[in-house]
């Protein structure tokens, strides 16, 4: 696959989706998540391992875990000889998700993105957003959640350790993220860390909105990439063209490949969403910076 001339870009709101069906319905992913689509390989299954885990398989050398989406989404008579597998990196780590088939790929805003609040508690947990394309209804998986739930010994996300809290924790932080278990996640280690002045926003326009009303209010801003209405590499470039606020973008997407995207937009920090413990230090380091440089000289 080949990135198109616009997804070269930062900022612009815009991403491509590839378009799945699994369990007789259509889903989507992000095309930077996406390493490869194969067809299925020979799968090693492990003891005692979650039932929607088939397995490991050799990828090109590389031991991935395999996920079988089809068992994920309710499909549990799937054949599986008819599937194919997506390659997908999150949080720096790789992941093969079974599927029936692949479609196309699709470009879309991140405004006709709906957040899932209208879906039931147990679909809404799994799924990060709504897209109607062509009058067909497409989900898009939270994929980091379902990895995180099956394969919690993976990696895919480090425990919060306890930090001392920094001469800056009486800072006022935003934070705009639209997975409920990230918000909690976040929320518990600012916290632990001394924070408490913290402001969640669930996605990126509305951490915008709450900007524009008085952005006076915030020392910092925290920022997810992928979210409905509004994502985190537009929402970094409007912030550091109008207002003079530190960015961290802390999202599964910061590879070596796409760090380019976050410093293109002005990012101060980028971390990868397993890094949970280095959030801290770039906290406080930009924090401190912050009020070096507005404090009055002597």
């Amino acid at each position: 696959m080949t990135q198109s001339n616009i997804l070269l870009e930062s900022g612009t709101n815009e991403l491509e989706i590839i378009v799945f069906e699994a369990a007789g319905a259509l889903y989507g992913i992000n095309v930077m998540k996406v390493r490869e689509i194969l067809q299925p390989e020979q799968v090693t299954p492990l003891p005692h391992s979650h039932p929607d885990c088939e397995g490991i398989a050799d990828i090109r050398g590389e031991i991935v875990p395999v996920i079988n989406l089809e068992q994920v989404l309710g499909n549990h008579g799937h054949d599986a000889k008819e599937s194919k597998f997506i390659i997908a990196e999150l949080n720096s780590r790789k992941a093969a998700f079974r599927v029936t088939t692949v479609t196309r790929i699709h470009r879309v805003s991140w405004e006709q993105i709906e957040s899932p609040d209208k879906l039931e508690s147990g679909d809404r947990q799994m799924t990060a957003g709504i897209i109607q394309l062509h009058e067909k209804l497409i989900l898009l998986l939270d994929y980091e959640r379902i990895v995180h739930d099956i394969l919690p010994s993976t990696g895919f996300m480090e425990a919060p350790e306890n930090h001392a809290a920094d001469t800056s924790a009486d800072a006022s932080i935003l934070i705009a993220e639209d997975s409920p278990m990230l918000q909690r996640l976040l929320k518990d280690t600012l916290t632990g860390a001394g924070f408490s002045k913290l402001t969640i926003a669930a996605s990126g326009k509305k951490a915008w909105e709450l900007l524009e009303e008085d952005s006076s209010r915030f020392q910092l801003l925290i920022t997810d990439i992928e979210m409905p209405e509004m994502d985190g590499h537009h929402l970094t470039k409007k912030v550091k063209q109008h207002i003079d606020l530190p960015v961290v973008i802390f999202s599964s997407l910061i590879t070596t490949d796409l760090f380019h995207k976050g410093e293109a937009v002005g990012a101060d920090a980028q971390i990868s969403k397993p890094e949970i413990n280095q959030l801290i230090g770039s906290v406080n380091d930009l924090l401190s910076s912050a009020h070096v440089s507005s404090s009055p000289a002597n």
